[in-house]
């Protein structure tokens, strides 16, 4: 029996142990570097710079010398002319039985102009993998960003939904017992409960939206969706880290924004084609060298020290020129020319949607700072506005219809003010994202 309480008594502390050291505590900055690292589409993205590192190797490859070895064996089971040995030694016998001749050949690519567009283009392709992976990235740090400071927002809703809903309640008993003794109407009670029941409601729905917003970071991170995260920042304290109006001075030079550099790649890669279909005119030199051993015999003893081997080798050179093609290469190259007028475009569209973008960033972040300032100005008039009619209505002055509207007036401002911290951190967010500029 002793023994069976020591061992329950283990495992209890290996399942709390394990409990504890499954939680994971993160700021801001903490939950956007584990994200980087372990969120999955991030991690293919960087799958995809190696993928594109292994392409361009395979490219240049196909220029480097390729070796290949065959071994070809004929059993002539039906001969049309009997054995000719011409020097009588046994060494060479035409048609004999068995025949068994291995050849290595090396091919080597001399010139091909589609070759070394292949090399540039390979070159390119990485460089868009590079800036493909940029681009995940910045996505993936703005929605942590969003994520964390969504669950934050639920948090101080439901701390701010209990703290209202125990005030309330201690009113509505006081007002309940003030009614029961005859001092008070029973409306001044029933507006009180139709307060009451809204931010039960409200709290109730509050506390699922936290939990989605849990999952939801937690998926963005790349850990289990049901994982016991914890955040360590406010949603205070990073509105105010938050407001640095510095980046507003931020230069607007489109080139080092990440959409401008994938809509610039996407032009050079059609060059690039205009470039191979023109290629496609030139000729294309291989040379190669080959070597042979040819072994005959009647039996199969080609294992045998004694079976003779006739070596053979030779070199040469294949050129291939095009002559004509009844105009396929110039349908393919004026095709290539009007994707890459097409990709122009989009690059000086992109441009100018960027400047655009740029500029409405700035104008929202700037909003947000100044919402900010003007939403918390309003939540402490709402506040005193509450406690003012709070008093006015159990001294008798004011009615419970204008107590409620000071409280619901209270409740939204509270709101108001939680959202508009929020907002200022998810437009800095906004802003950096579109300018490509990460400050810490």
């Amino acid at each position: 029996m002793k023994n069976k309480l020591i061992l329950v008594f283990s495992l209890l502390c290996f399942v709390t142990m394990f409990s504890q050291e499954s939680k994971q505590n993160f700021t801001l900055q903490e939950a956007i570097d584990y994200a980087l690292e372990h969120n999955r589409t991030s991690k293919n993205a960087s799958r995809d710079i190696e993928a594109a590192k292994k392409q361009k190797w395979e490219t240049i490859a196909t220029g480097l010398p390729q070796i290949d070895g065959t071994i070809s064996y004929v059993n002539n089971v039906e001969r049309q002319f009997p054995a000719i040995d011409f020097d009588g030694d046994g060494a060479i016998d035409i048609s004999a039985k068995q025949n068994i001749t291995p050849t290595v050949t090396l091919n080597q690519l001399l010139f091909d102009g589609s070759y070394l567009v292949g090399l540039q283009s390979a070159k390119v392709f990485l460089e868009i993998s590079k800036n493909a992976k940029e681009k995940t990235d910045l996505e993936t740090r703005k929605a942590t960003i969003n994520a964390y400071g969504n669950v934050l927002l639920a948090e101080e809703s439901i701390k701010i939904l209990q703290r209202n809903i125990t005030v309330l309640e201690k009113n509505l008993n006081e007002i309940t017992k003030i009614y029961e003794n005859g001092l008070e109407e029973e409306e001044s009670v029933e507006q009180l409960q139709i307060t009451l029941s809204g931010l039960k409601s409200n709290l109730s729905n509050t506390t699922r939206l936290k939990d989605l917003s849990y999952q939801m970071l937690n998926i963005i991170l790349g850990l289990d969706i049901n994982n016991p995260t914890i955040l360590t920042d406010t949603l205070k304290t990073l509105a105010v880290e938050n407001m640095k109006l510095n980046l507003l001075d931020t230069d607007n030079n489109v080139e080092n924004t990440i959409d401008y550099k994938i809509a610039n790649n996407n032009k050079v890669s059609k060059e690039l084609l205009v470039k191979l279909e023109q290629s496609r005119a030139l000729p294309t030199l291989n040379g190669f060298l080959t070597a042979s051993y040819i072994g005959n015999n009647s039996k199969f003893r080609f294992l045998d020290n004694s079976q003779f081997w006739a070596g053979t080798a030779a070199f040469g050179l294949n050129l291939d020129i095009p002559i004509f093609g009844s105009g396929l290469k110039s349908a393919r190259t004026q095709r290539a020319k009007i994707d890459l007028q097409k990709a122009e475009d989009d690059l000086t569209e992109t441009e100018q949607k960027l400047k655009l973008q740029i500029a409405s960033a700035k104008s929202d972040f700037k909003f947000a700072i100044e919402d900010y300032e003007n939403k918390q100005q309003n939540l402490n008039l709402a506040e005193r506005i509450e406690q003012k009619n709070q008093t006015k209505f159990f001294e008798g002055i004011a009615s419970s219809f204008e107590l409620r509207q000071a409280q619901t007036q209270l409740y939204s401002s509270q709101q108001e003010f939680l959202q508009a911290m929020l907002d200022v951190i998810n437009k800095k967010a906004d802003l950096e994202t579109v300018l490509n500029t990460i400050n810490n």
